[in-house]
């Protein structure tokens, strides 16, 4: 029999204040002032507006009435989920009784595996704050288990129901309030408020920032500029037309392989996630592997640009992109590696190529990218008639979609770790944001067509249009991906939230050739910026493709270390012979300017 617990002692506090009560009061004046005159500003821009603030453009409320009728509708149902609450309430109640008197006792709820809110000792070993987390997890539970139980929702409805219903439940986190968080309580007490204030000053700024929304900083972007410690791999801009520059980087070695590799990036994103620094770069590493490197920068376009359509991207991005290739190195065939939404532009350029009997591109590469969006995860909470066409009311407004409204859904589907992970640091600790690279660029968002997006959205996501054969017209051309005869190389990520990989498995079945799918560990970015070097999150292969994701899992090998080294063995047949290291602007095409160049360093905001 073990012997009692000891009974957790309360907060130390300090003996003598570690604060200026007159610099206190200044800094509350100081921001009190600021916080009238952005609730002014706010209030006035609402009125030229004529917004209501009570406008449901993502049909929330639909749902949950929707929600609420079903529930009334079989009370039988809710008295049991309320019994069985009261039941969990009732063992925490004589667990919690029994820990206070020193006795060992089992928690009646722990968190999940990994969940980083409750890591700080007094919430396992202080009584009460024991209490509060075990109570704030029974009641998450319930909610959630209550919810998914209703039964005859519509399927739409089910999943913002479910999703919000999960961000409601995360929002009301006692980690993520100061009286109920240890950690900033004990910081508190320690300053005598001054984190609070200094949180509020950061509040105020994110807001000031954000033109009245909230924009929460993640990092410390002043510590980072493109070119001096980030996007540093020498390289120049040997062309550019209205959506991107052509970047080509500089060899490392003697000798290069014959056929040069183009990247195609996301334009939702700049370019530099494969070139944050010299130790995670992809295209760096390429280069070192002795590839000529060419890789496309988008531009960050404004309502100039409000027409470009998906076919613009298409011609003035990789098939401008191969010519410019040939003119620099005379070389016709290149190898092409596409990223997230890059990769779905590469899957229709090959199927637009293959029409056209264009057989440029000899082998292509496909990172986290969805070609059929048939199982998109919980993006599909966001994308319905209602809420696209809220979105395009704006978007033919301003002429293009505005990046931060995109970075706040993708930072919704991982909540606690992008949302209320910075309010805690910043806002209640009354921090500032650690400098990391990978956050700058999160932060660093770009903005897109109006016309563009709104046909993406409409005929990728909601019309699933690529995969059926002829679905879609590009530059009077039928796109169907099943003529695409060139080998192809798919990788996603286990715990992608953005491209999660049982949707991303279909890409390799809708193509004409041979493909290989492998799967790394983490997620949408860590997973594939993932450098042997670092020997890290290991990756599955199989060489065979069944028709479903579970079962090629089930069949499939894991292995240390990172899949790019996997990717470099299967891409070593197309590479060609060994030729003279090729110098930017040495060929027919001439050095603009030094990489990342100018498009790279255009910024959406301020």
């Amino acid at each position: 029999m073990s012997a009692p617990a000891k009974p957790a002692a309360a907060p130390e506090t300090p003996s003598k204040p570690a604060y200026d009560p007159i610099a206190l009061a200044d800094s509350l004046a100081a921001a009190a002032e600021k916080s009238a005159k952005l609730m002014g500003d706010f209030a006035t821009r609402q009125a030229e507006s004529g917004q209501s603030m009570m406008a449901d453009e993502l049909g929330i409320g639909k749902a949950f009435m929707e929600l609420a009728s079903k529930m009334l509708a079989n009370p039988y149902r809710m008295a049991e989920a309320q019994m069985n609450l009261w039941w969990d309430y009732m063992s925490l109640w004589q667990s919690s009784l029994m820990k206070a008197m020193g006795a060992a006792g089992e928690p009646v709820a722990v968190p999940a595996k990994g969940d980083k809110r409750f890591k700080h000792d007094d919430w396992e070993e202080h009584f009460l704050f024991d209490y509060i987390k075990q109570s704030y997890l029974i009641t998450s539970r319930w909610l959630n288990t209550t919810v998914a139980n209703v039964e005859g929702l519509d399927p739409g409805s089910r999943k913002k129901v479910d999703f919000f219903t999960r961000q409601y439940i995360d929002a009301l986190a006692p980690s993520n309030f100061a009286l109920t968080n240890p950690e900033v309580f004990r910081e508190t007490v320690a300053t005598g408020g001054q984190n609070l204030v200094k949180g509020l000053h950061n509040l105020l700024d994110d807001i000031e920032r954000g033109n009245g929304q909230l924009r929460i900083s993640m990092t410390d972007s002043k510590a980072f500029e493109l070119g001096v410690n980030i996007a540093t791999t020498p390289g120049k801009v040997v062309y550019q037309n209205e959506l991107m520059q052509l970047l080509q980087f500089e060899p490392s070695t003697a000798k290069v392989h014959k056929r040069p590799l183009l990247i195609v990036p996301p334009w939702i994103n700049k370019y530099y996630i494969m070139d944050l620094r010299e130790k995670n770069s992809l295209v760096k590493w390429c280069v070192d592997q002795g590839m000529t490197v060419f890789l496309m920068s988008w531009v960050n376009p404004d309502e100039r640009l409000s027409h470009k359509d998906f076919v613009d991207y298409l011609l003035e991005g990789p098939m401008t992109a191969l010519d410019k290739i040939e003119q620099a190195t005379g070389e016709k065939e290149v190898n092409a590696l596409g990223y997230c939404l890059g990769g779905t532009l590469l899957a229709a350029t090959l199927a637009y190529m293959a029409a056209k009997k264009d057989r440029r591109i000899a082998s292509a590469s496909f990172m986290t990218s969805l070609v059929d969006f048939v199982r998109t995860g919980e993006l599909e909470v966001f994308i319905d008639e209602g809420q696209v066409s809220s979105l395009e009311k704006k978007m033919n407004e301003r002429g293009f979609l505005d990046g931060a409204e995109m970075a706040t859904t993708f930072n919704l589907l991982r909540s606690n770790d992008l949302i209320w992970s910075f309010v805690i640091n910043n806002y209640l600790m009354g921090r500032d944001p650690f400098p990391f690279d990978l956050l700058h660029w999160n932060q660093d968002s770009t903005r897109m067509p109006a016309t563009m997006h709104s046909w993406y959205l409409r005929n990728m996501y909601m019309n699933n249009k690529l995969r059926e054969p002829g679905g879609i017209t590009l530059d009077g051309v039928p796109i169907d991906l099943s003529k695409i005869t060139a080998p192809a190389y798919f990788v996603s990520a286990i715990e992608d939230h953005i491209a999660p990989w049982k949707a991303t498995y279909s890409g390799p079945q809708l193509f004409g050739g041979k493909s290989r799918f492998v799967l790394s560990g983490s997620g949408h970015i860590a997973g594939m910026i993932n450098p042997p070097a670092a020997n890290k999150y290991g990756y599955w292969t199989n060489e065979q493709l069944p028709a479903k994701p579970d079962e090629w899992l089930s069949g499939a090998r894991q292995f240390e270390g990172s899949w790019w080294n996997d990717w470099l063995e299967w891409l070593k047949p197309n590479l060609g012979a060994q030729v003279a290291a090729r110098v930017p602007g040495k060929g027919k095409l001439k050095v603009i300017e030094a990489a990342p160049g100018s498009y790279a360093k255009m910024r959406a905001e301020g």
